[in-house]
């Protein structure tokens, strides 16, 4: 199929309702022709190397993900006999069409149960169990577990349903050392011997698919605190038990019925009043012989589930004579209000009077007020109250098979904390004419679709957050406006449908039009044909178009049950048939006062609590697809696969719509601008910013640097000031102590008193007069002193520790040399000023060289000091 082709599949199908993308351009019509050119030299050059696309074990790395790319590679992979492949957290199986009896090997199990990576290895559907399985045992607190297989009619559902459960009975099972061997032996026996059961009262042959389940139903492996298995529980939903008096053309009747009358002994067909050539009406394509018609092991499986000899015996009497009933002739006559003619053929066989059972089938009873009025069937009617009597019989004794082997294989509640669950529904069905029956399974798959589109999504945006990955999906459409249409509030078909079903009157199929046509004219998932002759409406699916006939519609939703059948079965001396019947009244007791409860309530509330069990568990997807419609081994139709697998390519992210190309350029361009315009504004931002800054810091700096000049001036001012009144001071009493050496000349000395010429005075050894010693406030005069290194000796109060104190002299010799004033020099005193240069005074003064603390190396500081005049 080239690429024209896929395009073409691809629009159709989403006219069908089954996309999320609005469609596809032709190549033709393209307003930009070099995208399609671009897409489609991405697809040559991904299908350049043909040889290595079956290596591809999950579709979300093909690239580019396309309807032609996605083929091929599932083709290929087909081809070499590779069935299973990832589609992201979705596993994708293909029907091979025959026995693969390697791939599902106890050696294969225990080779997926004992990986540590089982992810690492190739796609199964044991990977999907084990990762289940897992997610139990790696929580602190487990978590329940579902697996949801799901695909049309035919695309091997139930096959992998039942590798599923053989898979958790061998790995959940064996590993058990709690219990006893043969205890271990007798749950996954009875687990495992539930499926042949209800394959055969459940399943039967149909146009597309051998085994095709007529009924839902969900499987929970029951686990304990350890996850090993300890029992299962089975939940079935809406059983087809239309066929058991109607089929399709070219279809069968449900398996059960064929493994009796090919399976039984001679014993057996004459206890059944069933002989080898007597033909039977509800028994189409008898000659045809399939896989399932084993009734050895229906036989065996019941065995082990504890359904004993007598109770075998009493559900294949009922059985043979549900076959009976469907040879039932009615006479027919020009007075069809005249008694009909009943062959004596089923009432030995259901254990009731013949004669009660002609009369129920015949005349029905009407009640006016509390008397009851006795009035015969037509020859319709009365093929109606047959099928009805075959249909509820049926119908029940499914049902107590369910609940049996429930009984049986079920644990205490005590015993097991959670489950992994296992549904098998029905797949997508649109046949050539299409009633309640294939309305209901469809609303089905519409909530499972839904549901899926969530998980899936759910489950990437996970992914994509773990690695830390920046994305966004593509919009897409959901299936609930096709979900409002069929059940939504406070207008629907569901709810238009009940209402006429509680209707007391006969039903009209072109009133009920009518009423649809005008109640739900706004919904655009429903349509009419207005040249049809035959009353129908069209409902737009996720999977395609589906027409569904009204006539008989309303009638199968008010499932109508004659109360004197019941009656009469309720005397059945079968046992069994007696038991079934009088547990049925005793509840309908139990619900008296309520309104009838139609089919399609029960099965919508059967569905949303199987939706609330399936919300509360994490979910695995196994998605079967149909290779091909007439059921050929290896044989792949692309055709055939792509109406049922685009959704999923969808779903994963298939961009195909010709436009995503020219959508990411817009959507680029768009991003380009509004960059450039943030950039701009932000760089323009920024300026301002640092313009506004460099004002601020330029004033702020002004200001420092007027007050810092400031502060200097005033400093500067406070110090001059000060100088200037130091340099005064220090000019007075320069001008105070200084005078010429001519004034001491003339001066006469005045005599000292006696006191204190003794207490006041030095006594040099150079001078035999002792030298008189005045303080000054920084000094000490030393009149006359040729050297220090002279002895010293004082008298008087000032003794010598006394004046060696005041001149603080250190006790080394010869670092230093002090010479007396000489007259003849002129030089009177030295004045030190802080810091300052040494000032020389040429005026004579009785002052003598003296320092408080003559030192080499010591600055020349102080205020009012004399220093010394010191020599090396």
């Amino acid at each position: 199929m080239n690429s024209a082709d896929d395009r073409r599949n691809v629009r159709a199908g989403h006219r069908n309702g089954g996309g999320t993308v609005t469609g596809f351009v032709h190549k033709g019509h393209s307003p930009h022709p070099s995208l399609d050119d671009s897409l489609e030299g991405e697809i040559r050059a991904f299908l350049t190397d043909e040889d290595q696309l079956h290596t591809y074990d999950d579709l979300t790395k093909v690239n580019p993900v396309t309807p032609t790319t996605v083929l091929k590679c599932l083709q290929a992979r087909y081809r070499v006999k590779v069935f299973y492949t990832h589609a992201g957290c979705t596993l994708v199986a293909l029907n091979p069409f025959q026995p693969i009896p390697d791939l599902y090997s106890l050696d294969v199990m225990k080779e997926y149960h004992c990986a540590s990576q089982p992810q690492e290895f190739k796609p199964h559907i044991f990977i999907v169990a084990e990762e289940a399985y897992r997610n139990v045992q790696g929580q602190l607190e487990p978590v329940n577990q579902s697996l949801v297989v799901s695909g049309e009619s035919g695309a091997g559902k139930t096959w992998t349903s039942r590798c599923l459960m053989k898979y958790y009975a061998t790995v959940a099972a064996s590993s058990s050392v709690l219990k006893s061997q043969d205890t271990v032996e007798r749950i996954e026996r009875r687990v495992l011997d539930s499926n042949p059961i209800m394959e055969a009262f459940g399943n039967a042959c149909t146009l597309r698919n051998n085994n095709s389940s007529r009924f839902g139903k969900y499987i929970q492996l029951q686990l304990d605190r350890c996850q090993l298995l300890v029992g299962a529980s089975v939940q079935t939903y809406l059983l087809e038990k239309t066929r058991v008096a109607c089929q399709p053309a070219n279809e069968r009747n449900f398996h059960i019925f064929y493994q009796m009358m090919k399976g039984a002994t001679d014993e057996q067909r004459k206890e059944w009043k069933m002989s080898h050539d007597q033909r039977f009406v509800w028994l189409p394509k008898a000659e045809k012989t399939i896989e399932e018609d084993c009734f050895h092991d229906t036989v065996e499986a019941m065995v082990h589930l504890g359904i004993n000899a007598e109770k075998q015996r009493q559900i294949f009497k009922i059985l043979a004579g549900i076959l009976q009933l469907g040879n039932v002739n009615f006479s027919s006559s020009t007075d069809e209000s005249q008694p009909c003619n009943l062959q004596e053929q089923a009432a030995e066989l259901l254990c009731v009077p013949a004669e009660e059972l002609q009369l129920c089938l015949r005349v029905r009873t009407l009640k006016a007020g509390k008397q009851s009025v006795l009035k015969p069937c037509s020859q319709a009617e009365c093929s109606m109250r047959r099928d009805c009597l075959a249909k509820v019989i049926y119908a029940q004794l499914f049902e107590w098979l369910v609940t049996f082997i429930n009984n049986s294989i079920c644990a205490d509640k005590s015993t097991w904390c959670n489950f992994i669950g296992v549904l098998d529904v029905y797949g997508f069905e649109c046949f050539q004419i299409n009633n309640l029956e294939q309305l209901c399974i469809n609303y089905a798959n519409e909530k499972l679709q839904q549901h899926f589109v969530a998980h899936y999504l759910r489950a990437q945006q996970e992914e994509y957050v773990s690695e830390g990955l920046q994305w966004s999906f593509v919009k897409y459409q959901d299936n609930q406006s096709c979900l409002d249409l069929i059940e939504g509030s406070p207008v629907s078909v569901f709810s238009l449908l009940n209402e006429e079903s509680r209707l007391n009157r006969a039903s009209d199929a072109k009133t009920f039009k009518v009423r649809l046509e005008k109640e739900l004219c706004d919904n655009v998932n429903i349509s009419w044909d207005k040249f049809s002759k035959v009353p129908h409406f069209t409902v737009a699916h996720y999977a395609g178009k589906v027409n569904y006939q009204i006539q008989g519609m309303v009638e199968k939703n008010k499932d109508p049950v004659p109360p004197e059948l019941i009656s009469l079965l309720q005397k059945s001396e079968n046992a069994l048939l007696h038991q079934i019947f009088t547990d049925r009244e005793a509840e309908n007791m139990t619900s008296k006062g309520l309104s009838k409860v139609t089919v399609v309530s029960k099965f919508k509330n059967s569905l949303e609590s199987l939706m609330k069990i399936l919300h509360t568990t994490t979910p695995h997807y196994t998605r079967c697809i149909k290779p091909n419609p007439d059921c050929k081994p290896l044989t792949f139709k692309k055709e055939e696969v792509i109406m049922h697998f685009f959704p999923l390519i969808l779903i994963m992210g298939c961009k195909a719509n010709l436009l995503e190309d020219q959508r990411k350029r817009i959507l680029s361009q768009c991003a380009f601008s509004i960059q450039c315009c943030w950039l701009r504004y932000q760089r323009r931002r920024r300026q301002a910013r640092r313009q506004s800054a460099t004002l601020i810091q330029a004033v702020v700096r002004s200001w420092l640097v007027r007050r810092q000049v400031q502060r200097w001036n005033r400093a500067a001012a406070v110090i001059q000031n000060t100088w200037r009144k130091w340099r005064a001071l220090l000019k007075s009493l320069a001008e105070a102590e200084l005078d010429d050496a001519k004034d001491l000349v003339k001066e006469d000395v005045p005599v000292l008193n006696p006191v204190v010429r003794e207490r006041g005075s030095v006594q040099l050894s150079t001078i035999q007069e002792p030298v008189t010693v005045r303080g000054w406030p920084m000094g000490l005069a030393l009149a006359s002193a040729p050297s220090i290194t002279m002895s010293l000796t004082a008298t008087g109060f000032q003794k010598m520790m006394s004046v060696m104190a005041s001149l603080n002299l250190p006790s080394r010799s010869g670092e230093y040399k002090v010479e007396t004033n000489q007259y003849t020099q002129g030089v009177a005193s030295i004045r030190a000023q802080p810091k300052g240069s040494v000032k020389l005074h040429y005026q004579r003064s009785p002052l003598l060289y003296a320092d408080r603390q003559p030192d080499l190396k010591s600055d020349v500081t102080g205020f009012n000091e004399i220093l010394l005049e010191k020599t090396l």
